[in-house]
Formats: structure tokens, sequence, C-alpha cells
């Protein structure tokens, strides 16, 4: 992922951007010209490196909180199974869905193309919930999509009528939403603003015992901002910078790191010069040039992935409230004037609309030793939400006879949801899935969106099944 804004991005000075031209700049995806299916497989396959966190042969993947936007599955079994559900299938596969059916495949099937229960519950796994819902516009992502919506029709854009409606009816879904987590009845859902992105979770995943909020990436206007709400936070990966440059070496922070300097902190990095006997022939820094070096720190963040912000528990409800009632949530310029932030669910809520991630195969010849073989791939785009990532990678264990390769293409600015944030205690597994039972996931999916996130600032980008055994790397 990348490690800041480009060069020359301009500091923002308020709570939040007058205008969200910055944010195109901000945040690009990793591959930003469409990479076709021929070219990927025609390209070298790729060792891992020293440099990729370290991967390990396992039956299981890690969990990856990130949102894809793309996934390339490539196989010598084809994946014609995956074309043209018939009418029944289809409706099978939305009903499987609605009633959170649990599916159980063999190892291997034989012949996945009469398969009728694969073909359902591939189906069954593409589902998503989206609110607000508008047919002619990208609604994911919206950071950086204002080339993306430029042109198309906005009809709020200059309506406040309008613009109050659409955000009416976004509070009360948002609302139905937090409510349904906070009973366990959604394991989690997504918040995508035109310049932030926000992860809650259920008490339970990733290894908390209480309900968490992940946003990034933030500003120091927006943080100043929750906290004249009374809204508690942390910047998780700050006070482990800080921690780690301390123990290791005691030297301040890298650039783009926050240091949190007080006036004790100061007192107490003069101390040895008064040991010396020559504190009186050093300057002290006054107040004032303390308050300036502790801004410019927390400005020098803002944009990156240090800057993401931890809330938890009941000051999860605090930011609810705060986000409602905050009038700078939504753009109020540009192509995304008006209209409110996108809400991305795994299950349904008030005021949802049901949505499909688009999936297509295409066989290609590739070259080889003995002259060209064939190269089955399988495409899905979309917002593609964790649950669907580890639903459509067990679907193909069965399919394609445990072998299988992807290229996983992530929206940058959640890759550092996959941080790993302390915890009080280590939870009970048998606990944790009893309380979650009805979240509308798959055991084996809850079973991994409850272990702890290990990738840090990075996402999958690589996965191989070999055998029925698993190699990623991020």
């Amino acid at each position: 992922p990348p490690d800041g804004p480009p060069r020359g991005q301009q500091e923002a000075q308020g709570p939040f951007l007058d205008s969200n031209q910055e944010n195109d700049l901000l945040w690009e995806e990793k591959f930003p010209e469409r990479t076709t299916v021929t070219e990927l497989l025609q390209t070298p396959q790729v060792s891992f490196s020293e440099s990729d966190i370290p991967s390990s042969e396992s039956t299981e993947l890690p969990v990856d909180w990130s949102i894809k936007t793309r996934l390339l599955f490539t196989s010598s079994q084809p994946f014609t199974w995956a074309d043209h559900l018939k009418a029944q299938e289809e409706a099978h596969g939305v009903v499987q869905h609605c009633r959170a059916t649990e599916v159980t495949l063999p190892q291997s099937i034989q012949d996945p193309r009469l398969s009728t229960e694969l073909r359902c519950a591939f189906q069954q796994s593409l589902i998503y919930w989206l609110h607000p819902a508008f047919p002619w516009l990208p609604l994911f992502p919206r950071i950086g999509a204002d080339r993306k919506m430029a042109g198309k029709i906005s009809p709020w854009s200059n309506d406040e009528t309008l613009q109050h409606i659409l955000m009416s009816d976004w509070s009360v879904s948002f609302t139905s939403l937090y409510n349904l987590l906070k009973t366990k009845l959604c394991p989690y859902f997504y918040v995508c603003t035109y310049q932030f992105t926000i992860l809650f979770r259920a008490a339970g995943l990733a290894g908390n015992d209480v309900i968490t909020a992940l946003i990034s990436p933030t500003t120091r206007g927006i943080r100043e901002a929750m906290k004249n709400e009374g809204i508690e936070f942390s910047l998780p990966l700050i006070k482990e910078n800080a921690h780690e440059k301390k123990k290791a070496s005691g030297t301040s922070l890298e650039q783009g790191e926050e240091q949190v300097i007080s006036d004790e902190d100061e007192d107490e990095s003069f101390s040895w010069l008064e040991e010396m006997g020559v504190q009186d022939k050093i300057k002290k820094p006054d107040i004032l040039s303390i308050k300036l070096r502790k801004e410019k720190h927390e400005v020098r963040m803002d944009h990156r992935p240090e800057s993401v912000v931890l809330v938890k528990g009941m000051n999860t409800l605090t930011l609810l409230n705060f986000l409602i009632n905050s009038k700078s949530l939504v753009a109020s310029s540009g192509p995304q004037a008006g209209l409110p932030p996108t809400l991305l669910s795994p299950i349904a809520f008030r005021g949802a609309t049901m949505q499909m991630l688009k999936a297509r195969s295409v066989n290609v010849k590739t070259h080889a030793v003995s002259g060209y073989k064939d190269q089955f791939s399988l495409e899905i785009t979309g917002p593609v939400m964790p649950h669907s990532l580890h639903s459509v990678t067990m679907l193909l264990k069965s399919s394609q006879k445990g072998s299988f390769s992807a290229g996983l293409y992530a929206h940058e600015p959640t890759a550092v949801f996959n941080i790993c944030l302390p915890v009080d205690k280590v939870l009970d597994k048998e606990t944790v899935h009893e309380e979650l039972a009805n979240c509308g996931l798959h055991p084996k999916t809850l079973d991994q969106l409850s272990q702890t996130p290990i990738l840090g600032k990075s996402s999958l980008r690589h996965v191989e099944m070999s055998d029925y055994v698993y190699n990623w790397r991020s």
C-alpha cells in the first residue's frame, strides 16, 4: 500500500475538505489501468519475495478486512459452471442468501457444470446490500471517484430539500445497521464517504470483545471535531510506532508520524542539561513553539495510513450521532455534492438495495513449452467484502479440485483495516460462534473473521492454492 499522498498535496486546514478534488490524488488504485485477462495470464509468475509478509502453507487464508474492487482467479480447470445460471438456480441463490442457508460442498466436485448446489451457492456468495442506490452512479469507491462521477446526473446537487430527504433516509439506514450490529445480527459494515471510510465490526470479530470502528484516512480537523463531540478514540499505529521507536533507540518518530509533546516531556528532555550545569545557556522552547511543533506532526500524518482512528465500545454510538449530525459528512461541491455516504453490508438492513457482484469467465490460450495450453479465468468485480472473498474461495476449492491462483485488487484506503488492535482478553471461540450464530455468515466464514488480523497495513495481493493448501503474499 502507498505510504502517503503524492508530493505537493495541500494540508487540510478545517474539519473537512471543502472540495473533494484533492481526494482524487490522495489514493490511487495500485493498478489504475484495467489489466486485461490475457495480459495478466501471460505475465510470468511472481515469486514470493523476502519483502513480502511471510507466507506459510495453510488450509485457510488470513483474514483480510480491506474491500476488494476486483478478483481474478485462474485455473487449469474451466470456470464455465459459473456462467449462465438458470432462473431457478438464481432464485434459489437469492433465497439461500436471505435465509442464511449454510451450504457445505464435497471436497471435490467431479463435474461442476452439473452441480446445481454449486451454482446456487455461487449466486449466494455474490450478493451484498447497498444504500443509497442510483443505477447510473458508481457508489463505490467514493474516495477519488470525482472523475468517474463527473458529468453524471445528480438532481440533488443544488436542491437542498432533496438533499435533506436523502440524508434523512440515509440516517434511518445507518441507524438500522448499527442496531443490527449491536444486537450481533450484522457482523460488520462499511460507511464510505468522499474522504474517508469507516469499518464497524461487531463484538467478537477480529479478537475484540466490544464493537469497534476504524476510520481511515483522517485529518487533524476530523480528529479535533470528534474530540469536541466527546468521542474517545486512539491512534493505534501512532502509539505502536512510538512504543517501538522508544524501545529501539529512543529517537524521535519518523516523518508522517505524530509525537505527542507535553510540557512534562519537554522538561524531561532538558533535565540532562541541568545535570551538566549548562541549562541557562540553552534556549528552552516556549509553549507556543511546542504547540506548533505538535500541530505540524499531526498535520503531517493526515491522509496517511498512520492517521487511522480506532473508536471502541459505547463511543461508537456517540460516533454514529456525530456522523448523522455532521453537515460536512457530504461534499458541498463537485460531482459528489449532496450525495450521502455509501453503506455496504453483508446482510439486509432498512432502506438497503440487494446488489450483485459481477462475474464472468474467460478462456485463453497461453504459451507453454510444448506449444499452447488452455488457461481458464474467472473475474469478479464490485465491492468485494471479506465474507464474499472467503465464500468464493471456499467454493473454488471444491470446483477447481483444490488448485487455483488469484490476483486480488484492494481499495487502498481500506488496507489499513488489517492492523492488529490491542485486546483486553482472549475470546473463547465457542462463545463467539454462539453469540454471532444469527449474523448471517457461514460458520467457517465467521471463524475466519473472528481471527486476529495479521496483515498490518497490507492486504492480500496474490493467493495460490495447490493440492488444497494455500500460499499467499501481501
